[in-house]
């Protein structure tokens, strides 16, 4: 028996996009086609899913997080409020032939609130960025960035304990 999707009823999901069992969506998202989203996620107020983006199971996306095309999300990961994420290098309005530059975000990642995610770039497994932080440049499994720029400041375990502060 498997867990049933929650759709708040102010959310706008496309038919086209892909939900696993026991997701809940909640107040004001927006998610487009050719989304897949695995399963037991939870997407928090005003959060919006462009086309074409993977997120994986179990992961929790706090309020106010847009999460475009060409970034893909691992299972178990965390976003918090207010991250952006980005998927254009230079971005200018009048370009119409630009390209989405992919991003990936490993399993078991923490995005602490309101850091910014620069298009281009891996954070790799159980990798955490501190709050506020502009990650611009790959960030290695198991390391503790903050800043911004974003440097490594510790490695830390799966829980996110420091383990050496010597980076």
């Amino acid at each position: 028996m498997s867990a049933e999707v929650f759709i708040h009823p102010s959310a706008n999901v496309s038919d086209k996009a892909r939900i696993g069992a026991g997701t809940k969506i909640w107040i004001n998202v927006q998610i487009r086609e050719n989304t897949d989203i695995g399963e037991y996620c939870i997407l928090s107020k005003d959060v919006y899913v462009d086309r074409l983006v993977k997120i994986g199971c179990r992961c929790k996306i706090q309020n106010s997080v847009s999460v475009y095309n060409g970034v893909e999300i691992g299972d178990d990961v965390f976003v918090g409020p207010n991250v952006s994420f980005t998927n254009d290098r230079v971005p200018r309005a009048f370009n119409s032939d630009w390209k989405s530059i992919p991003t990936y975000i490993a399993n078991g990642a923490s995005i602490g609130a309101n850091a910014t995610i620069v298009c281009g770039i891996s954070i790799g497994e159980y990798a955490m960025v501190a709050a506020g932080s502009v990650v611009t440049k790959d960030v290695p499994p198991y390391t503790l960035v903050m800043g911004n720029p974003a440097r490594a400041v510790a490695l830390i375990d799966k829980d996110g304990n420091r383990v050496s502060r010597d980076i």
